[in-house]
């Protein structure tokens, strides 16, 4: 019998679950899109992204997902034949890598597999190798959304810094702004990308780029930008047409600024953070209990390294899509899709699932996501060690007894 009847819970690693706040705000007639509230809303959208990026750089919003932001920054910084090295730790980063290349950059790849973080040691060895100062940009993602692990932003900086290299530093955000602690100008990057699906808790079709002084001054050698992805005009508009390449997302503006408000003006940064590392260690507690008996693991095995956003990991034997099946059919719960852990199409494929705890969440979400997961496992007869559900519900009184 299906219990599945009721609000469904989307616990994909994006979209996230939006606010009814959001939504509300996003159900309006469309607005005079050439004057008017449509520029006060677009100049606060612009200056609170700044603000929730830790930043005092130049933005540029592009209608657009994460690929299409990665697409700007790229075309915005390099020209045909430049130089990048890519920091690889998952399929994100791959992808972003991929993208560079078929648009004429020369990318050097450092690979540090899909079970852990960038190492600065060798990024500073790379860039030491680099004599003649060729490579432009090092790419990094600090929250790979397959893998879930997350890199040192500040570390890799400094390992930029110790190498006496120029090179700029690009950072994809897309799944950890908003969730996981990042410092734009305190980590001295360059330029970070992100869109609206994941942490800021908006329907997907706007990217952002973040970009640096030193960044923009880059951007004016470079032959890759077309008029569309040109960051100059979107960042100094001078007409609020200017800021978007044409006309407005009028109503994906109307619900990030509602979510700005909310993450900027009610909760905060702080908070926010420290709520991301307290439901991310309930869901790491339950499956570390979980995974004391049968086939089931964590993909990241130090905390330190896990990402605060999303969790990936493994479920032996194909149970990992035995038990999302399960789950989105008897109890109205989508948990994620394995990506880039195994050969699509293959048996190891079935064996891995994300579980995302991004944006809009809170205890009882996570908890109720955890607990219905439990029951798939009986259900199913998936072999784990029980208490799962205990171990993170102790995690949670944990992290909310904390001043």
């Amino acid at each position: 019998m299906s219990l599945a009847q009721g609000r469904p819970y989307l616990a994909i690693p994006g979209p996230s679950t939006m606010p009814d706040r959001v939504l509300a705000a996003m159900h309006r007639p469309a607005p005079n899109i050439y004057e008017g509230e449509i520029e006060e809303i677009a100049a606060r959208v612009a200056a609170n992204l700044r603000r929730v990026a830790m930043s005092s750089s130049h933005v540029a919003i592009y209608i657009a997902n994460g690929h299409g932001a990665w697409e700007a920054s790229i075309s915005n910084v390099f020209s045909r034949g430049d130089k990048a090295l890519s920091l690889v730790t998952g399929r994100f980063g791959n992808i972003w890598a991929r993208n560079a290349a078929t648009m004429g950059v020369d990318v050097q790849r450092l690979e540090f597999g899909i079970k852990a973080p960038a190492d600065p040691a060798k990024v500073e060895e790379a860039l030491r190798a680099d004599k003649d100062h060729e490579i432009k940009a090092v790419l990094l993602t600090h929250v790979d959304t397959a893998t879930s692990v997350v890199n040192d932003v500040a570390a890799i900086r400094a390992a930029i810094d110790a190498a006496g290299h120029p090179a700029l530093l690009m950072v994809d955000c897309i799944a950890s702004l908003g969730c996981d602690e990042f410092r734009m100008d305190d980590w001295g990057v360059d330029v970070m990308v992100a869109a609206s699906q994941k942490g800021l808790m908006v329907p997907p079709g706007l990217g952002f780029v973040w970009f640096s002084d030193k960044a923009l001054a880059a951007s004016r050698e470079a032959d890759l930008v077309t008029p569309y992805w040109d960051w100059q005009p979107r960042a100094f508009p001078e007409m609020v047409y200017q800021y978007f390449g044409g006309t407005s997302p009028t109503h994906h503006l109307f619900g990030l600024d509602e979510s700005l408000k909310m993450i900027l003006e009610e909760e905060g940064l702080t908070h926010i953070w420290a709520r991301h590392a307290t439901l991310a260690s309930a869901v790491w507690a339950a499956f570390e209990t979980w995974g004391q008996e049968g086939d089931i693991a964590l993909n990241i095995a130090n905390p330190t390294h896990r990402a605060h956003s999303v969790t990936a990991a493994r479920i032996g034997a194909g149970n990992a899509q035995r038990l999302r099946s399960w789950l989105e059919r008897e109890a109205g719960v989508t948990l994620g899709i394995g990506l880039g852990m195994a050969e699509p199409g293959t048996p190891e494929a079935n064996d891995f699932l994300r579980v995302a705890h991004m944006g809009h969440v809170n205890a009882h979400m996570t908890l109720g996501a955890l607990a219905t997961m439990e029951a798939g496992m009986q259900a199913l007869k998936i072999p784990h060690n029980p208490g799962g559900i205990a171990a993170a519900a102790g995690a949670i009184a944990k992290g909310a007894g904390q001043a």
